[in-house]
């Protein structure tokens, strides 16, 4: 696995699990491999060449199990620390190719920053998969439509970057407005068409992913 967690989130994981990561870091990135020792070594050895060569401030190595399941911990209580922030989180996920990841992660923190919302980042590195969590008040509308604005604003440069606007989490109700400019008017229509064909009275999952009549 290969799993991200940019300032925001590490600090606030710290905040609610005390795992040791370090506060000051603009991000983290957990790598885990897994088999017979010998592989796992010769990996792991490889893992630290690469991130050297790549300027990583500094690597640690679990030591043991116990060691290894607290860091990995850290990733998993993630959504869960954020959550306790602001009365409001909303967690997106936007995909990207992976040579482009760098580029989405410093978008997001800019978009961050000039809209003035608290989004904490994490994600999965390996496929892409990022996940930009809004920490808000819904009842605040004004801060709400700042959420909005920035919340467009990745997903269409995750779309530009040649990604999507959903990478594990599907469209539904809160993302459908966006998925046209994702995939397409033709693509739409053409859901639409399979829609109508297997569902014509539109019984299954009514206003999902796109308004049906």
């Amino acid at each position: 696995t290969l799993e991200f967690l940019d300032h925001v989130t590490l600090n606030c994981v710290e905040d609610h699990a005390a795992i040791g990561l370090p506060r000051d870091a603009e991000a983290i990135l957990l790598m885990e491999t897994d088999g017979h020792p010998a592989a796992v070594e010769s990996e792991a050895e490889a893992m630290e060449r690469i991130a050297r060569a790549h300027g990583a401030r500094s690597l640690q190595k679990a030591a043991n199990a116990a060691e290894a399941a607290s860091l990995a911990a850290a990733r998993r209580t993630a959504f869960a620390a954020l959550a306790r922030v602001r009365p409001t989180t909303i967690l997106e996920d936007a995909t990207v190719p992976r040579s482009r990841l760098a580029e989405m992660i410093a978008f997001i923190r800019e978009v961050s920053r000039r809209h003035q919302v608290k989004i904490g980042t994490f994600g999965h590195m390996g496929d892409g998969n990022l996940h930009p969590t809004f920490l808000t008040d819904e009842k605040n509308g004004e801060e709400m439509r700042r959420v909005g604005a920035a919340m467009r604003e990745i997903f269409e440069k995750a779309v530009e970057l040649g990604g999507t606007i959903t990478g594990e989490h599907g469209v539904g109700l809160a993302k459908k407005k966006f998925l046209e400019a994702a995939v397409g008017r033709a693509n739409v229509e053409l859901m639409r068409r399979i829609k109508a064909a297997l569902d014509p009275d539109g019984l299954l999952n009514p206003g999902k992913i796109f308004d049906f009549s």
